[in-house]
């Protein structure tokens, strides 16, 4: 078993801190992993990714050029990174901040979530891209959902520990909208 996974989205969205905690989750579970985060000068605003590479076996190259999967939180990141998802890979993006443009990643199985308005709902929009993490969790079933809240208790530092329970909402929000669009048909593009 072998998921490459790129996340993406501006400074400030969380996504290095996703990566983290996929990764951190995933050593948990006694998987393989990699963590390479990439992100502008600019930091907060500027362009952020991380490639996170979870495996069965020893991770041979880090580097997440072609993912299997794709976390969109921005209309920029599904642009540029929607034509280099794998054929027949995953694209989760957040509606909210990207529309669709059917040409982009065609033959790839395609998920928008309105992650931005749930976590708005949610009480804290920092935790739009767990929204995603969470649907990424419940469909490929790498990590069990609760070994990724556990990873919480060690990603986030101490003073970010009153941001636990609207993350592991955001989780559990995400996993649920991604089994019940399951249900309706994920559209192979």
């Amino acid at each position: 078993m072998l998921e490459e996974v790129l996340l993406a989205g501006f400074g400030g969205q969380g996504i290095l801190s996703a990566g983290m905690l996929l990764a951190q989750a995933g050593m948990a579970h006694g998987l393989h992993v990699a963590w390479i985060p990439s992100y502008g000068p600019e930091m907060r605003g500027g362009t952020a990714n991380c490639g996170v590479t979870l495996s069965d076996r020893p991770i041979s190259c880090p580097l997440v050029t072609e993912p299997t999967t794709l976390l969109a939180m921005n209309q920029p990141s599904l642009d540029k990174f929607a034509p280099k998802v794998k054929p027949g890979g995953l694209i989760i993006y957040n509606s909210s901040l990207a529309r669709w443009d059917g040409e982009l990643g065609l033959g790839r199985r395609l998920l928008g979530l309105d992650a931005t308005a749930q976590a708005e709902a949610i009480g804290n929009v920092r935790v739009a891209v767990n929204v995603l993490v969470g649907a990424f969790i419940a469909l490929t079933q790498i990590i069990p959902l609760e070994r990724v809240k556990e990873a919480l208790r060690v990603v986030l530092p101490p003073h970010r520990h009153h941001l636990i329970a609207a993350n592991e909402k955001a989780l559990e929000v995400g996993a649920s909208l991604a089994l019940a669009k399951v249900g309706e048909g994920i559209a192979l593009r």
